[in-house]
């Protein structure tokens, strides 16, 4: 192979691995086979950097039926029913082309969904940017970014007729470079009508099924596994090009497919297209398998084999059939439009075995691609020098600040303002099961109509305090989520996560995931939720500045009686408002909002987390629900107390008074493991009978009514508190 240096180099592949490819064939390769192994040894495929750390999650449970390694996970919701969801990432595509990229995105991880057999009901959405609130060309760059990306999420989404029930956002520098686009879609299908990703039965046909193939996407599972730079606008024709009208055919045909005893495997062209699920359906069998590339159907004339087997052209599936199902398999597809080729058939011969044209132009051994794909341990920094970088936080200086200031300047701030400019752009009543769908804070929830429960689902990743303590902030991310699932009356049954890192040649970078996978196991076996998918994306890195650790942790829970769903919003007057905390809970600035505009850093005593009080108190809130005595519940986040009160009080168009003396550290200070209740007085009692024997104590710290919001240091009418929250990130969003 001529010019094999420059070649690797291209494909992002080293001496080394082009040293295990020899010896993996016993020959030189040739361009497809190279093609091949970069794609299937990328981070985005491998997971070479990361599995070492993965490996150790909980991913068992009773109520567990899929865990990691298939499309998605499934777990067991009632009824004879399963809940199938996963939450992937489409970061470096949305940053070069934010509408495509975020679109596909959307598309993919619904095509993971539907490939299990199960219809997708509802889908939410993790993105972040970097500070849109900034009068220069990086603000201006990231407001555009913004419209095309939230654009994007919500013409696929809503031209596949799936409603996007929920999501979070944030804005940090660190993003400037890198924005996260991180999309969550969830199904509902029998259980035992699940369909997996595998390749069984010597001679069964290989299908293909969907659209033809074209040169959009390609490269793009390598392009995702390398770092950004001046250049990166160049990477453009490597984002796919997505069609939502053709997925609509293409998840209709595969639901009938379902229906009839036709298939053995069916799995997603997803990152690395052919070739990833080619190698995955045969590498989950132990299977071979052999495919005729000439027969892919194609959209563009030259097409080489190289080319189809790394184009990420959407909206293609590849089935396993049962052999003599063919013709049938062929009307299905042929009713709703879209191709259906017969391109190989499984072998035993665990190879694949590529031809073009009668003559073969690839072999190659699936298992070493597929299931024993080199796994590296990066180098890890035991003592981060980037922590001592960050600025140290004066909080007497912070606390001398005007409350009223600090107040409205956090009520207008992105983080907090009510996002309708987003969400409006989605529609989240398709399908007539939404229930508690965005805008109205903590977790969305929807009714599943075949067993007539409800389904809570949240997502979160507290980014701040993951910089300042990866292990910290991921045990907070999957708490958070969970804590938003029983503020709706349910139960956090398992997680999917989606890890988004900077570079993982660089140690720092590799401190940070290992400590934050230490975080998730924590927290996942103290509150017993399983990790049952997941997807890690790394080398979010520009020009050699990294992103902050961003663990977006997705929460899946029931909610047993779905007339009994709790809400988020303050309205009645003169019912009382308790703070539900630790008796210990110590709020700090460090990684708090307030910190982040007022204190010019985010360094600063953290408040830690104790999950099994964390624990009580999700199951306080379901029993107290259960019984009928709250009324309205919401978490205490970002910006603390005053703006959880604020922020549910201005929701309700209701006003409130303080009746406790609060100081500034504890109206703007955060920690976990706190919530507000809206409570009758009659029921005060009842709700302290259910803490006892507990480590947390209710506290009255307001009354609802009136057109002011009075928060003792601080006060402003209700009506103008209105008119900021909900009408300042349109302004933001909308300014060129």
């Amino acid at each position: 192979m001529e010019n094999c240096a420059q070649i690797l180099s291209q494909h992002k592949l080293t001496q080394e691995d082009y040293e295990k490819i020899l010896n993996i064939l016993g020959r030189k390769p040739n361009l497809v086979e190279i093609g091949i192994f970069s794609a299937m040894w990328s981070e985005h495929c491998s997971y070479k950097s990361s599995k070492i750390y993965l490996k150790d999650f909980p991913t068992r449970a009773p109520w567990v039926i899929q865990g990691p390694g298939e499309n998605a996970g499934v777990i067991d919701i009632g009824g004879g029913y399963g809940a199938v969801f996963k939450m992937e990432s489409h970061n470096h595509p949305s940053f070069i082309e934010p509408y495509a990229g975020a679109a596909t995105g959307v598309g993919g991880i619904m095509r993971d969904i539907f490939t299990m057999g199960a219809r997708v009901v509802a889908s939410l959405n993790s993105i972040r940017f970097g500070e849109i609130t900034k009068g220069d060309s990086i603000g201006a760059k990231h407001r555009y970014l913004l419209r095309g990306v939230v654009a994007g999420i919500g013409g696929y989404g809503n031209c596949m007729g799936v409603p996007t029930v929920g999501g979070e956002m944030s804005f940090e520098s660190s993003y400037e470079g890198n924005i996260l686009v991180n999309a969550f879609a969830l199904g509902i299908v029998k259980k035992d009508e699940i369909f997996y990703g595998r390749a069984d039965g010597i001679g069964n046909p290989v299908i293909y099924v969907g659209s033809k193939t074209g040169r959009d996407g390609l490269g793009g599972a390598v392009m995702s596994s390398d770092s950004f730079s001046e250049n990166s606008k160049s990477l453009r024709p490597t984002v796919q090009v997505g069609d939502p009208f053709t997925e609509k055919l293409l998840l209709e045909a595969c639901l009938e497919l379902f229906k009839q005893d036709l298939i053995v495997g069916i799995q997603d062209m997803g990152a690395a297209g052919l070739t990833s699920s080619s190698f995955e359906m045969a590498g989950r069998s132990g299977s071979g398998m052999k495919m005729y590339l000439d027969r892919v159907p194609m959209r563009e004339e030259g097409m080489t084999p190289y080319e189809l087997m790394l184009s990420e052209s959407q909206e293609r599936m590849l089935i396993c059939a049962k052999k003599g199902a063919e013709s049938k398999i062929a009307e299905i597809f042929a009713k709703w439009e879209l191709d259906c080729v017969v391109i190989g058939e499984v072998t035993d011969s665990g190879k694949m075995e590529l031809f073009w044209q009668n003559e073969k132009c690839a072999e190659i051994p699936i298992a070493p691609l597929s299931e024993r794909a080199p796994i590296l341990k990066r180098p890890v920094s035991e003592n981060p020098h980037y922590l001592d970088s960050i600025g140290t936080l004066d909080e007497e200086v912070l606390m001398a600040k005007n409350p009223k200031d600090v107040f409205e300047a956090l009520l207008r701030s992105p983080e907090i303002c009510d996002k309708a400019w987003v969400y409006s752009q989605y529609d989240c009543s398709v399908q007539t099961n939404t229930i508690v769908p965005s805008g109205a804070g903590g977790a969305s929830v929807i009714r599943v109509k075949e067993n007539n429960k409800g389904l809570g689902m949240s997502v979160a990743a507290p980014v701040r305090l993951c910089y300042l303590n990866p292990r910290e902030g991921a045990k907070q991310a999957v708490a958070k989520v969970g804590r938003d699932i029983a503020l709706r009356g349910g139960r956090m049954l398992a997680i999917t996560d989606c890890l988004n890192f900077g570079s993982p040649e660089n140690p720092e970078v590799m401190w940070q995931f290992r400590e934050t996978c230490l975080g998730i196991k924590e927290a996942c076996k103290s509150l017993n939720t399983p990790v049952v998918s997941g997807n890690v994306s790394l080398y979010n890195q520009t020009n050699a500045k990294d992103i902050y650790p961003t663990p977006s942790i997705a929460g899946v829970g029931v909610i047993d009686f779905i007339d009994n769903v709790l809400q988020s919003v303050f309205k009645e007057e003169g019912l009382e408002i308790y703070l539900l905390a630790q008796k210990d809970s110590k709020p700090q600035f460090g990684a708090s909002l307030v910190a982040k505009y007022f204190g010019n850093s985010i360094k600063g005593t953290i408040a830690e987390i104790d999950l099994q009080n964390e624990l009580f108190l999700w199951s306080a809130l379901c029993v107290a629900n259960e019984h009928g005595i709250l009324k309205a519940a919401v978490d205490v986040y970002q910006g603390g107390v005053a703006m959880s009160l604020a922020k549910a009080c201005v929701r309700g168009n209701i006003g409130v008074k303080v009746v406790k003396d609060l100081s500034f550290k504890e109206l703007f200070a955060e920690a976990p493991t706190r919530v507000l209740l809206m409570l009758e007085s009659q029921n005060v009692e009842k709700m302290r009978e259910f803490l006892r024997d507990s480590n947390l104590t209710l506290t009255k710290i307001a009354i609802l009514g009136g057109d002011l919001l009075d928060l003792g240091c601080i006060k402003m009418p209700l009506k103008e508190a209105h008119k900021i929250f909900f009408g300042e990130f349109q302004k933001i969003a909308e300014t060129l």
